[in-house]
């Protein structure tokens, strides 16, 4: 069986378009993209199968019987999906209860990481500096870094030891 172009394009929208939902920080959106990414893979699935009769003995000559693995392994994708689509759906509403949005926010080690890749770069990042003349923001204050890392339990001031 020759996959129809028109199945194969449908299959690349839904990938397309999932990949770029999922990149978003909205966790509801990240649901979406999910949704759509297991639908693609299941027509993926889909199309790789060969069509014919129902795969079953006796009653469909072996050589018009259609391939039963394709069938089996969407039947377990859409079980997958919808395990996960759940599971992101339970947090997008806790979120939505604890904080009032379903955003993902940056991770305090993420910040961290990124200052240490700026400190690294040291002096010989001026090659970039002079694209950047005209901003006086620095990196690690636009997105909010703090200029130090955060303080050990044993070190806090006033702990009485």
């Amino acid at each position: 069986m020759t996959p129809n172009l028109v199945l194969v394009l449908v299959v690349g929208v839904l990938f397309a378009a999932g990949v770029t939902l999922l990149l978003e920080r909205s966790l509801t959106r990240v649901v979406l993209g999910v949704i759509l990414l297991g639908n693609g893979a299941n027509l993926l699935i889909l199309l790789g199968g060969r069509a014919g009769g129902a795969p079953i003995a006796e009653v469909t000559p072996q050589e018009e019987m259609s391939d039963p693995l394709p069938q089996a392994l969407i039947l377990t994708a859409i079980v997958i999906t919808l395990g996960l689509t759940a599971f992101l759906l339970a947090m997008a509403y806790r979120s939505w209860l604890l904080f009032g949005h379903d955003e993902v926010q940056d991770d305090l080690e993420d910040r961290q990481i990124m200052q240490r890749a700026v400190a690294d770069q040291g002096p010989n990042a001026d090659d970039d500096a002079e694209d950047d003349e005209d901003d006086d923001t620095d990196p690690i204050d636009a997105i909010g870094a703090p200029r130090q890392s955060p303080a050990r339990a044993g070190d806090l001031e006033g702990s009485g030891k």
